[in-house]
């Protein structure tokens, strides 16, 4: 079981609404991930995702947090897996568009990590796939992690373009901010979403380039595999503490929570 040592507190707006949030974090010895919203308690599970629509929303009857995939993803990477986190609004702050800021936070405050721990290892019993058109998401067993993702978007440089996880990549995906192509921005902040993207937090796609200077190669893929991450530790089970290979070609969030459920009931350890 890892926690932190301290109790640490970030405030930023959210994404989607721009609505300022205060979110706390307390050492737990619970062993799991627990979020604290208007007087209810939900986990960070694939069970309690309510919606995939534009990011992660996790809860429990009306209560609801959006854009938890970045959080998610960071205590994937920093190995916490018990920990109580406590909001005042039901979004996860924007930051800077990727977990580089939450690794930072947590840190900052000390992971409490046991002395001569040795993380569990996980494997499928058997394969776990989705298929469909040009998306598809694949996981095997094997003898160490290997996790890729591919894309084909409209664009000169991510036609065909494919990114592997790597830990000596580890801080370049890491840092990876959320993108999306710049034309479609007002669109979806007339939907009410998209109310907080910067040039800071978001890398939007043009017709011949980005609207901000890139953090590393790829970023946007990158970022996916970020996203991808954060998904799948939602099954119980951090996905960097799989003997998996891990195929992903343009999925989503919606495709990534289909097959966590599916993944949670077929992971034994090996």
């Amino acid at each position: 079981m890892i926690t932190l040592k301290k109790e640490t507190s970030i405030t930023g707006n959210g994404l989607m609404k721009n609505k300022p949030c205060n979110i706390k974090f307390f050492p737990s010895t619970s062993g799991k991930i627990r979020y604290f919203l208007n007087g209810e308690e939900f986990e960070a599970k694939v069970d309690n995702v309510l919606s995939t629509e534009h990011c992660v929303v996790l809860g429990k009857n009306k209560t609801k947090v959006m854009l938890t995939e970045h959080l998610t993803a960071a205590l994937a990477f920093c190995g916490i897996d018990s920990l109580d986190i406590c909001l005042d609004e039901g979004e996860i702050p924007a930051l800077d568009g990727s977990s580089k800021q939450w690794v930072e936070l947590f840190k900052e405050a000390g992971i409490d990590k046991p002395l001569l721990y040795k993380p569990k290892k996980y494997t499928v019993k058997e394969p776990v796939y989705y298929l469909n058109g040009k998306t598809s998401l694949v996981i095997l067993p094997a003898e160490d992690l290997f996790i890729s993702y591919a894309v084909n978007y409209n664009h000169p440089d991510l036609r065909r373009c494919f990114v592997n996880y790597d830990p000596k990549n580890q801080d370049e995906i890491i840092e990876a901010r959320t993108f999306g192509f710049y034309k479609d921005l007002k669109k979806f902040q007339m939907f009410g979403f998209a109310q907080g993207v910067t040039r800071e937090n978001t890398v939007g796609l043009t017709d011949d380039g980005y609207t901000t200077e890139l953090r590393s190669e790829k970023e946007p893929v990158k970022h996916k595999l970020l996203d991808l991450v954060g998904d799948l530790y939602l099954t119980g089970v951090n996905p960097l503490d799989m003997k998996c290979q891990i195929l992903a070609k343009e999925a989503g969030h919606a495709v990534h929570v289909k097959v966590a459920k599916i993944l949670k009931d077929k992971l034994i350890e090996c």
